[in-house]
């Protein structure tokens, strides 16, 4: 019987139909389109062994690279089977954003060996940052594996696909995210009707989207999913392209006779999200896993070159956002009420399309000046995916930014300053309060620097302001009432559409970009500082607390 070699991890009592071996016992082909047909038609889909040697041989075709772990740096590292520990509670790696192992049909003492060779793979592969399809390809490969070794080694040839424009799994956030794009990309050309009813339904699309892997991967039932794995393991990765577009299309046909359908108010994405995840698993009442793949290749037109060059443009314009790494940050949603929302042009789900459709910088950093607007002085603090945490005492309104026009200018006081808590708990002043000698009090100066006197009130330009000795300097004053050696060491604020800024000359001490998201730490001469974190950190948690005088109010 098949499981006596390749089904020692596969709980047979729940494999139905498929526990009973029948058909071809071998393959003869070694033709990739003919490999192609035979997989699409379930050539070897009712015998486990044919399958699981069929698997073996197209993996062991996979161009990698030079040096790619195999079963014997499984076992090297792990030990004889015999002699391992239990280990039954090991964390997955945080690469795989919390996304669970599937059983299919495997048993239970399974889940402890599939778990362990993805941590194994995550130490040879340090590159990978996100693979949340990681569970769910081991899952199904540990089923036709012979041992967690061979099972390592079919994993490890996967991730090591060095054939150019190809992948198989994705390995960054990056890619993760544009495959995401690229998939709402296609259902709006492909699936137009079921790209209707999400955005008719959910409030965010793409969050939505951000589901297509795991609905083709994790929420099909295995009998299903196998069917998939056959083509994909010869098709590569537009296949889980195709499969996705297919089960949007049956479940928008699902949701066709729902009393309401695409004129209900839309919901929740997290819902929606949960709704077709729900369709999926239960799909085996419907449709046979030989009518999703009719239906996925049915799709005409759709080509690899074409998911392709939308990846590459997608991945273009995260990158040019700055968005590289998952950030724990919440969605800026639009704040629309349509018993309200009045305009002759457009309706209130219309205005939420185009919402979703402006880059994200324009929502997030507007948001952060109108929170701050009217209060002064402020706050700010960071805290890095790194642990580390800083911020800067502001003293003017952020509003005083606006006096510049679209040109970045600095403004503020010498009240301002910067700091950090975490690792170490230091603050940093303006360099001319500990430094008086890089200045003297003196009247009001004619001469105006841009960087630093725009965006300054003008009220008090014609007062004359009392000479003082060096050592008693007013750190209120704008930077305009000082003779300063350089403008430099009079950079303490700046903002505009593109960045957040304090501190200026020879570098900031803090700069973060349009999208809240990446930022830059270095010395500078306003606030003679070294780095106040990492000189490149992410953006984690960002708050900014603003002051009012209880008093006056």
């Amino acid at each position: 019987m098949a499981e006596e070699e390749y089904g020692s991890f596969v709980d047979w009592n729940q494999m139905g139909d498929l526990a009973k071996s029948s058909g071809p016992t071998k393959v003869d082909c070694k033709d990739l389109k003919e490999f192609k047909q035979m997989a699409r038609q379930g050539y070897w889909a009712k015998n486990h062994k044919l399958r699981a040697q069929v698997y073996e041989q197209l993996i062991k075709t996979i161009p990698c690279r030079t040096v790619t772990p195999d079963a014997e740096v499984y076992r090297d590292i792990m030990g004889n089977a015999g002699t391992k520990k239990p280990s039954s509670n090991i964390p997955l790696p945080e690469f795989v954003d919390g996304n669970a192992l599937p059983l299919y049909c495997l048993k239970a003492e399974a889940v402890t060996s599939a778990h362990q060779i993805i941590n194994c793979v995550a130490g040879q592969f340090p590159d990978i940052s996100h693979c949340p399809s990681l569970p769910a390809i081991t899952s199904m490969l540990l089923h036709f594996s012979k041992d967690e070794a061979q099972c390592f080694e079919l994993v490890s040839r996967i991730l090591a696909c060095n054939e150019p424009g190809k992948r198989l799994l994705d390995q960054t956030f990056l890619a993760f995210e544009s495959s995401c794009m690229t998939f709402g990309d296609l259902a709006i050309k492909y699936c137009p009707a079921g790209h209707k009813l999400i955005v008719a339904t959910a409030q965010d699309a793409l969050e939505v989207y951000t589901d297509w892997q795991r609905w083709v991967l994790f929420d099909l039932p295995f009998s299903h999913m196998v069917r998939v794995l056959d083509v994909y393991l010869v098709e590569g990765y537009k296949v889980l392209f195709r499969m996705a577009i297919a089960l949007l299309k049956f479940y928008r046909k699902h949701k066709a006779g729902a009393q309401g359908g695409e004129g209900s108010q839309p919901q929740d994405s997290g819902k929606v999200r949960a709704d077709i995840q729900a369709f999926i698993k239960g799909i085996a009442s419907t449709v046979t896993p030989e009518k999703l793949l009719e239906k996925a290749f049915s799709i005409r037109m759709l080509s690899r070159k074409e998911i392709t060059l939308l990846q590459l443009t997608n991945e273009k314009s995260l990158q040019q956002k700055g968005i590289t790494v998952k950030q724990k940050r919440r969605n800026v949603q639009l704040a629309l009420n349509p018993d309200t929302f009045s305009s002759e042009i457009v309706s209130a789900k219309e205005m939420r399309d185009i919402w979703s459709w402006i880059p994200e910088r324009f929502a997030l950093l507007n948001r952060f000046y109108q929170h701050c607007e009217g209060y002064e002085p402020t706050l700010l603090l960071i805290r890095t995916s790194d642990g580390d945490v800083c911020g800067a005492f502001l003293s003017t309104d952020w509003q005083e930014r606006k006096r510049g026009g679209n040109k970045l200018s600095f403004f503020g006081t010498g009240e301002c300053f910067v700091f950090r808590m975490k690792p170490e708990m230091e603050h940093f002043e303006w360099v001319v309060i500990r430094h008086p000698e890089l200045a003297s009090s003196s009247n009001a100066q004619s001469q105006e620097e841009p960087a630093s006197s725009e965006g300054q009130n003008s009220e008090n330009n014609g007062l004359q302001q009392p000479e003082k000795p060096a050592g008693d300097l007013s750190p209120f004053l704008s930077a305009r009432h000082f003779n300063l050696t350089s403008k430099n060491t009079s950079m303490f604020m700046a903002g505009n559409f593109d960045s957040i800024i304090v501190g200026g000359g020879d570098g900031n001490a803090l700069y973060i970009d349009s999208e809240l998201n990446h930022g830059r730490a270095g010395r500078c001469a306003t606030f003679d500082n070294p780095p106040l974190c990492a000189e490149s950190f992410q953006v984690a948690l960002l708050e900014t607390w603003g002051f009012q005088d209880a008093m006056a109010s």
